[in-house]
């Protein structure tokens, strides 16, 4: 199969706020993987009891059912969909 001719992927960027716990980050990248998201940047920075974590995600699904499921996690405080953040993925 060419990559070039498969169609390009939506990309997103979450910025997600989370209590910093053992077992947090890991959490939260099941959710994504299991909500059928790929997980393309991840930066994370320490900000006293709490982790501010901006990620950049490609998939095909709903970002606002993803959303929705990270809000459920016990450990995460904020989830915010970026501004203007639904773009393509570049080509190959």
């Amino acid at each position: 199969m060419n990559p070039q001719s498969q169609p390009s992927t939506p990309s997103y960027t979450i910025n997600c706020r989370m209590i910093q716990e053992a077992a947090a980050l890991e959490r939260l990248c099941q959710v994504v993987r299991i909500r059928g998201f790929r997980i393309a940047t991840m930066a994370v920075e320490t900000a006293g009891e709490h982790l501010n974590i901006a990620l950049t995600l490609e998939g095909t699904r709903p970002i606002a059912m993803l959303q929705s499921q990270l809000e459920k996690l016990h450990t995460v405080a904020e989830v915010a969909l970026a501004s203007g953040s639904v773009a393509r993925s570049r080509s190959a």
